[in-house]
């Protein structure tokens, strides 16, 4: 069997996790973001600290660090990592959203792509968890990587 171009298979398909013991030390950085969807009224009551379940987006930005530091219990074959910062911004952009952004870093040997997409994530869900007694039509939308840093290649979407 050929070489898989996948790197997270050996050649007879079989799953593996990545050997990154070769790899130098380097900071990483990666940063994504989402957006949380709801109606307007909701996002009055956020903005307010008016949903019964208290300060949505504090809450939201504490699931959302807690997220990025447990991403390898989560996603299968990804590094546990000692994360060393999450940041997370909420910016509500009116009249109807709240977009979430996440950025990750550490020193290590392989990216934390994946620890900023499920800070991201984790947010986003906390936010519909909180709202949703008020409006279950909440549409969480857009997650993707915006950047990376760090290792042998950068990464910067191309914004539209």
């Amino acid at each position: 069997m050929a070489d898989s171009p996948l790197t997270h298979f050996h050649q007879d398909g079989s799953a593996r996790m990545v050997n990154v013991s070769q790899k130098p030390i380097t900071l990483r950085t990666a940063r994504a973001e989402g957006r949380v969807i709801m109606r307007p009224e909701t996002l009055e009551l956020i903005r307010n600290q008016s949903i019964s379940k208290g300060d949505v987006l504090a809450v939201a930005r504490l699931a959302g660090i807690m997220g990025a530091k447990r991403t390898s219990e989560l996603i299968p074959l990804c590094h546990s990592l000692g994360i060393d910062s999450v940041e997370l911004q909420f910016e509500v952009l009116e009249p109807d959203q709240v977009r979430i952004e996440s950025v990750v870093q550490v020193q290590a040997r392989t990216g934390v792509e994946m620890e900023a997409l499920t800070s991201v994530s984790v947010a986003a869900l906390t936010i519909y968890d909180m709202c949703k007694s008020v409006d279950r039509e909440i549409r969480i939308s857009d997650i993707q990587l915006l950047e990376k840093s760090g290792g042998k290649q950068d990464y910067a979407r191309h914004q539209e």
